[in-house]
Order: C-alpha cells, then sequence, then structure tokens
C-alpha cells in the first residue's frame, strides 16, 4: 500500500506521520516549530530532515498549516506563525526541492475533511466543524463538500463580530469563544488570576461542584449556544460537530447541550410561537490526529 508524509504545522510543533491510503498512521514525530524570527531557510532545513530520510518510500507529502491557504495553487497568503512563509507557494518550491506531488490546506478546514473523510460528518451533506482552540476555526460542508469561498477563508468564524457597538475590541469577536475567555469569564465572577490556568484545572473545579466554574461555563455554553442558533439559522445545518482540546470534556457538552436547549425560553420569535430549528451538535471523532487525516484527504481526493 502507497505511504504518505502528511505533516501538521502548528506554532508549538511541527508535527508528521507516514501514513497509508486508508488514513492509517503507520509512524509519526514531531519538531519543534521554528521560531517567527527564523528565516525560510532555517525552516526549509528542518523540514529537510524530516523528509529526506523517508524520500525515497513515500509517494507524495500533504501539509495541513495555520493561515489562509490558496489549495489549488499551494499558496500561504497569511500565516501569522510563520510569516518567513507568507505569499510562498509551498506547492510549487516543496515539488520542486523534493520531486513528489504536494498539496497544503488550512488547518481547520483539515479538521473538517478529517470528519467527512472517516468521522462525524462522514454522510453529512450540509455540516460544520467548530474547533474551539486559541481562537475559534473549523470548516462549512455544504452539498457534501468543503466550501472555501473565494478567498478561501470561509469558515474562520473567529473574524465575526458580535457586538458592532464596540468592534474595536477582541472580546466583540467569535474568537472570544476561544478557551481563553472561558477562564476570562471565570476571572469576572471572582476576580482571581486564570493568566495560568489550563482546562483540565478549570473542568476539575467544575466536576467538584464549585459554583463560580460552574456558572462561569454556563455562561460561555450561553453565548456559544447562541453563535450556533445563528450560524445554524443561515446555513440550514443538519449537524455542528465541536473538536478542540475541551470539547473532550464532557461537562462542556452537556453544559453546551443544556444551552441550547434553553434557547426557546428567551428567543422572542420562539417565544412568540414560532417554530424554529435548534442546532444539533455532536464531538469530533478526531483531536490530535485530525489534521493529518485531514490533509491526507485533501491530498488524495481533492488535490
Amino acid at each position: 500500500m502507497k505511504e504518505y508524509l502528511v505533516f501538521d504545522w502548528g506554532g508549538t510543533a511541527l508535527k508528521y506521520a507516514l501514513m497509508n491510503e486508508e488514513g492509517e498512521i503507520l509512524e509519526k514525530g514531531e519538531v519543534p516549530s521554528p521560531a517567527r524570527t527564523a528565516s525560510k531557510e532555517e525552516f526549509l532545513s528542518v523540514i529537510d530532515e524530516i523528509v529526506k530520510p523517508v524520500q525515497s518510500r513515500i509517494e507524495g507529502i500533504a501539509i495541513s498549516s495555520p493561515g489562509i491557504i490558496d489549495p489549488v495553487q499551494g499558496i500561504i497568503h497569511v500565516v501569522a506563525v510563520f510569516p518567513y512563509l507568507n505569499e510562498c507557494n509551498i506547492k510549487r518550491e516543496f515539488e520542486e526541492r523534493y520531486s513528489l506531488p504536494v498539496s497544503i490546506e488550512n488547518d481547520g478546514k483539515s479538521a473538517a475533511l478529517a470528519e467527512v473523510f472517516k468521522g462525524s460528518l462522514k454522510s453529512v451533506e450540509c455540516g460544520a466543524v467548530m474547533l474551539i482552540g486559541t481562537g475559534i476555526g473549523g470548516g462549512l460542508i455544504i452539498d457534501g463538500k468543503l466550501h472555501r469561498g473565494k478567498s478561501f477563508s470561509a469558515g474562520e468564524f473567529s473574524m465575526v463580530c458580535t457586538d458592532i457597538y464596540h468592534a474595536d475590541s477582541k472580546e466583540s469577536y467569535w474568537s472570544d469563544l476561544g478557551y481563553r475567555g472561558l477562564f476570562r469569564r471565570l476571572q469576572l465572577i471572582t476576580g482571581e488570576d486564570v493568566s495560568e490556568m489550563n482546562g483540565h484545572q478549570f473542568f476539575e473545579r467544575v466536576e467538584k461542584g464549585d459554583p463560580d466554574a460552574q456558572k462561569a461555563l454556563k455562561q460561555y455554553t450561553d453565548h456559544l449556544a447562541v453563535m450556533l442558533y445563528s450560524l445554524n439559522a443561515l446555513l440550514d445545518l443538519e449537524v455542528i460537530s465541536i473538536g478542540g482540546g475541551i470539547s473532550k470534556q464532557p461537562a462542556l457538552m452537556a453544559s453546551l447541550e443544556q444551552s441550547i436547549a434553553d434557547l426557546p425560553s428567551y428567543n422572542p420569535d420562539m417565544l412568540a410561537g414560532v417554530i424554529l430549528p435548534l442546532p444539533r451538535v455532536c464531538t469530533c471523532a478526531f483531536y490530535n490526529d485530525a489534521n493529518l487525516i485531514g490533509a491526507l484527504y485533501h491530498h488524495l481526493h481533492e488535490n
């Protein structure tokens, strides 16, 4: 069976895996990501050390990367974590460098493709993947296909403004629903410093019955439920699959489902008797390996 080298580039680590055509991981590893202050040549030297030992046994290279990506031309238009790759035609440069077929796709869209390939959206015609990380990423599936948009920025949920009267504040955008936004709600309730808090610490307090943590979680999922309702009103989705590290927490999904169920109790149209569809949510099938699986799917089926 043919083998492929698949990358998942992130700000902290460059993950990579040897995978077969079925999306199975045969080997994998990671190296620290080059710093923002590094050069393109330094970045490429790191990639060389990963590619060259397996170059003779692979059929191609698939890449998942942050940023606004043109997957047709293979160009990275914007990528804040690797500024030296901005406007770089990775597909062409890598194909010339390694003499192999190369593809590249945005990381959120790769995660969505993984769910289409063999996950929660496998048989779904219209759905979405929403990834809760430092911001809100993901992808839209329309008519069974990933919808990228003319500028390849469809599904960049973090950019959506929710308060036009305070559009100069980061808290007025969907990006505020990243996991730091959850901790910030706890800080507003208690006044404590949450700068060093992580998801495990927060949800441990929820599970132990801490009323402040439970209140912060409900405020957070109430906000998220309204956003999902808005998305569903626009696109009438079959399901919205929630991913990212904190989506593994049963308490998050339980609170979100309750927040969605609470929508008719205050939505003015529903209170007036109008029957409107509520968003249906589930958890993503893939977490840490989603970008790898989706990048390979893009390489084999779309590239």
